[in-house]
């Protein structure tokens, strides 16, 4: 008895239980709510459970849904689509690629029983509209349609649906009711005419990211614009009407805090939920205390949004949207958890949970010159201030001319793996210069088995990445030099972890992954 006695009271101990009742101090948010790249938010409120929809461009599966209970603390629970689109820029072919493009700038609503997640597509030429009853356990259903309608707003009212869209001019247009089209003979005009001009008449980036609301019977626009050497800046357009006519103020001029949405609680307080650019780890959400004065909305507080917020609540932080997965499947589990997303479309004949029960198999489908033009490669967020990824990797299948391991992807990469040439396997560090990969160390490799990691901090915009291998029996051994990471418009998200293999002499070679195991990482000097 007394030894079971003293074992509980060890395990309390540990786990930080206390023996007196002094009261502790409380708890508040703080910002960024998520210290990783969740651009272009959109939130609905049902009940009191919240929904958000984010921008992933190029990856697939795409436009993430996730789910809160408290605004600050978020798990994915689906995506709206597995397959933006079937062509070559999607599928990576014929030299195409989606980088940078894909989907963005979502909307999300919810209509008599219904949510609506939204989206626009250079690289399909359409406009997208998911549908469900049940965002966690029911099936999106696609409708879509041309054209493609930027940075849109689904809105509802009297039974009909639109889309208010545009840069610079922002258009109301009606939609059919059952998705599948502009309406012919319905509502389509210009209701807002250069609606970043209020903020400036000098622009670097016209008016665009629309969100459309109603409240106390009047209709408001959001907007971002961005004046010539400025920064991002959210503009607010009112009226009485949904066609006009509007007018139009600046609501909020903060580190380039812009473009979102903003939610209301059950308990009736709002907030503006924006994002901010934060170098290599990407665009960050912050959540802003919004109140409502004389018909407008007043962002912040005295015009500056508060790194300290008024919700009750600890940050996970990125815990609900990355996730380590040892490769065991057990009978009714995803195939994929949703934390992993595909760079472009995955081909589904070159990857394998099932050859080799237990690793993640991937073989290589054809020749290509560098990792950026590999299919397959396996992606989770970076999130800050630091984190890392470690993986075990078997290479006993690897072909000559192949390359695989573990990338701190994005256009400006580094990675860390084994590279067969003339039959004999190295580690190797490679990293991107001028869009052509270099080989920065390397080191023979007698045996088939080796573990890699990549530690990244985004303190403070560091954005450095350093490259670690281990092999059986020794401890980790940093290799090859620090990685300058930076966010480049080209591919247009934060980095990302990823798994490849690639090859650039001979296709059918394959490496099995036995795990992925994310974690908060180190501050590097």
């Amino acid at each position: 008895m007394k030894k079971v006695f003293i074992g509980v009271f060890v395990l309390c101990c540990l786990a930080g239980c206390k023996t007196n009742t002094e009261p502790q101090p409380e708890v508040y948010a703080t910002n960024p709510v998520i210290f990783a790249d969740v651009p272009d938010v959109a939130m609905v409120r049902a009940g009191d459970v919240y929904y958000m929809a984010s921008t992933t461009m190029h990856m697939n599966p795409g436009l993430p849904i996730m789910k809160s209970k408290d605004l600050v603390n978020w798990e994915l629970v689906s995506y709206a689509y597995d397959k933006l689109v079937d062509n070559d820029m999607m599928n990576l072919e014929n030299g195409q690629n989606c980088y940078g493009r894909g989907s963005w700038a979502p909307s999300i609503r919810y209509h008599n029983g219904v949510f609506y997640a939204s989206t626009f597509s250079a690289t399909s030429g359409k406009t997208h509209i998911y549908t469900t009853t049940d965002p966690e356990n029911e099936p999106w259903v696609e409708h879509s349609f041309e054209p493609s309608c930027h940075d849109h707003s689904l809105f509802f009212e009297d039974d009909k649906v639109y889309l208010i869209f545009g840069g610079g001019d922002i258009r109301i247009v009606e939609l059919e009711s059952d998705l599948s089209g502009i309406k012919a003979d319905g509502l389509n005009q210009v209701i807002v005419p250069d609606a970043g001009k209020v903020a400036s008449e000098n622009l670097m980036l016209h008016a665009e990211g629309s969100q459309m609301y109603k409240y106390d019977s009047k209709y408001y626009l959001f907007n971002i614009c961005w004046p010539q050497g400025g920064m991002r800046t959210v503009v607010v357009h009112r009226s009485d009407n949904l066609t006009g006519p509007y007018e139009g103020r600046v609501v909020l001029q903060d580190r380039g805090i812009a473009q979102g949405c903003i939610i209301d609680t059950p308990e009736g307080n709002w907030y503006a939920y924006l994002f901010r650019d934060y170098g290599a780890v990407g665009r960050m959400p912050y959540i802003v205390p919004m109140k409502w004065e004389n018909g407008w909305p007043v962002l912040g507080v005295d015009g500056v949004v508060p790194d300290t917020l008024d919700i009750k609540v600890a940050n996970i932080n990125a815990a609900g949207i990355v996730a380590s997965d040892e490769f065991d499947r057990k009978e009714g589990d995803r195939e994929m958890p949703l934390a992993w997303q595909w760079n472009h479309n995955p081909d589904h004949n070159f990857w394998s949970l099932t050859d080799r029960p237990g690793y993640f198999r991937l073989t290589t489908d054809r020749v290509v010159a560098n990792v950026t033009e590999s299919k397959n490669i396996l992606t989770q967020r970076t999130f800050g201030p630091t984190s890392s990824a470690e993986i075990t990797i078997e290479t006993a299948g690897m072909k000559d001319g192949d390359y695989a391991g573990l990338v701190a992807f994005q256009r400006i990469y580094g990675f860390i793996g084994v590279r067969m040439q003339d039959g004999q396997k190295s580690i190797v560090m490679m990293r991107s210069e001028r869009d052509e990969p270099v080989l920065i160390d390397y080191m023979p490799f007698a045996g088939d088995k080796v573990a890699f990691k990549i530690n990244c901090d985004f303190t403070e915009r560091n954005d450095k990445a350093l490259f670690y291998f281990k092999l059986e029996g020794n401890d980790w051994t940093q290799f090859g030099d620090t990685l300058q990471m930076r966010y480049s418009m080209p591919h247009f998200m934060g980095y990302r972890f990823g798994l490849f293999n690639y090859a650039t002499k001979e296709a059918g070679g394959y490496v099995d992954f036995d795990y992925y195991r994310v974690g908060e990482g180190q501050p590097i000097q």
